[in-house]
């Protein structure tokens, strides 16, 4: 039976790292994430912050807490038909329960750690911004907002907490990047 692993963790942390790691090893990739950015770019809005957030507490205050894994669940289970699947951003409490009442002992949450100091001085400085906005310069001040916001208002220290597996990433990116190849050995047997 193939296996659902969840990602969370605060911006920054090294989620995106974690999901492009597994899928280079084979597991299909999906980001909740990707429905905000879809309907940022629809309203033809301006990719930032600040409409994020917006669209993510609308999507949230109209469908609940446990939206994201409600619209994510027919593109899972798609996944799940073929092999095992990757899902970067599980954040809210209600999202990890809808989950997990869903896929059992199939679902499998990594949890990423960084400190905040570390994590906003990564969001400033990138270089590596894409296209598909996984990976975007973020300014401090907005990564703190984002980090109280993400908190307070959507849960996300519940799925952190209850994570199956979780990955300091304070070192060097083939330090982070053996550490997770490890934990996927452990999910996929």
């Amino acid at each position: 039976m193939y296996k659902l692993v969840c990602v969370v963790g605060m911006p920054g942390a090294g989620k995106s790292c974690v999901g492009k790691i597994f899928s280079e090893s084979g597991f299909s990739y999906l980001r909740f994430g990707q429905i905000t950015i879809d309907l940022i770019t629809e309203r033809k809005w301006e990719q930032n912050s600040e409409n994020e957030r917006k669209v993510r507490e609308e999507i949230r205050n109209k469908s609940g807490m446990g939206a994201y894994a409600i619209l994510s669940i027919p593109k899972i289970d798609a996944l799940l038909r073929k092999g095992n699947a990757i899902v970067d951003g599980l954040y809210s409490w209600s999202e990890y329960k809808i989950l997990k009442e869903k896929y059992g002992s199939r679902m499998v949450v990594m949890a990423v750690y960084a400190p905040p100091s570390l994590r906003y001085k990564r969001l400033s400085s990138r270089t590596d911004v894409d296209e598909k906005l996984i990976n975007r310069l973020i300014p401090v001040e907005e990564a703190q907002q984002r980090d109280y916001a993400e908190i307070e208002n959507i849960e996300k220290g519940g799925p952190i907490v209850m994570a199956d597996y979780t990955i300091l990433n304070i070192g060097s990116k083939e330090e982070f990047e053996k550490n997770v190849k490890k934990i996927m050995k452990f999910i996929s047997l």
